[in-house]
């Protein structure tokens, strides 16, 4: 339960299921009710497997690559920020304005594992917490508590993973209640955030980068 209630609070305020659920309703705006809740199914089945392949080979697929996590969250942060700035840009206006041309459906089911999995849901930021809870492991000095750890930390990206689905698929109360000047507002705010949350994982791993570069 420790660990479970660990990886689930390392998570949620990096994905931020209620926050990122605005961004996914201004990228949807045009898809059906319908069309959204299989869209944000397939969302959450593709941000479940990139956390928990993170959580248990990220550490070795990093490792094979000879790629550090500074190195990564620096990456990862700047790809969040561009994309932050931009939807800080367009807003919802982009959806709005740009119709589809008559008879013409737009076909988000490609867009479901990019942009809307990665970086939008589980970006860098997620993928860098799960490999350090990963790495974390090694505290444990034996293969049962191993298996327990484990174990606890997929039980709490499957809650993860729900809670995306239910924010992601009934985004449209949101714009119901907020309305559509209220909706623009909160995902102006919403992609300020991601902008800041970008910036904020560049810091954190330039400043990384930084003390090894210092200590040597």
């Amino acid at each position: 339960m420790d660990t479970f209630l660990l990886v689930f609070a390392a998570l949620f305020p990096v994905v931020n299921p209620p926050g990122t659920a605005l961004v996914f309703l201004s990228l949807t705006k045009k898809a059906s009710v319908d069309a959204r809740r299989v869209l944000a199914r397939r969302v959450a089945v593709n941000a479940f497997f990139v956390m928990a392949l993170s959580l248990l080979v990220g550490a070795f697929i990093l490792k094979l690559y000879g790629i550090s996590i500074p190195v990564l969250r620096v990456a990862g942060g700047i790809v969040v920020a561009v994309a932050g700035w931009q939807l800080l840009n367009e807003g919802s206006s982009k959806a709005i304005d740009k119709s589809p041309e008559p008879g013409r459906k737009i076909d988000y089911s490609s867009q479901a594992f990019y942009p809307l999995t990665l970086p939008l849901t589980t970006g860098p930021g997620t993928i860098a917490v799960m490999i350090s809870l990963g790495l974390s492991r090694s505290a444990y000095s034996n293969h049962a508590a191993d298996l327990r750890f484990f174990l606890a930390g997929l039980f709490a990206t499957i809650a993860m993973a729900v809670l995306i689905y239910v924010c992601f698929a009934f985004s449209n109360w949101i714009e119901r209640v907020l309305g559509r000047g209220g909706t623009e507002i909160a995902v102006r705010l919403s992609a300020f955030i991601l902008f800041c949350l970008g910036v904020q994982i560049i810091w954190t791993g330039a400043s990384d980068l930084l003390s090894i570069v210092v200590a040597h």
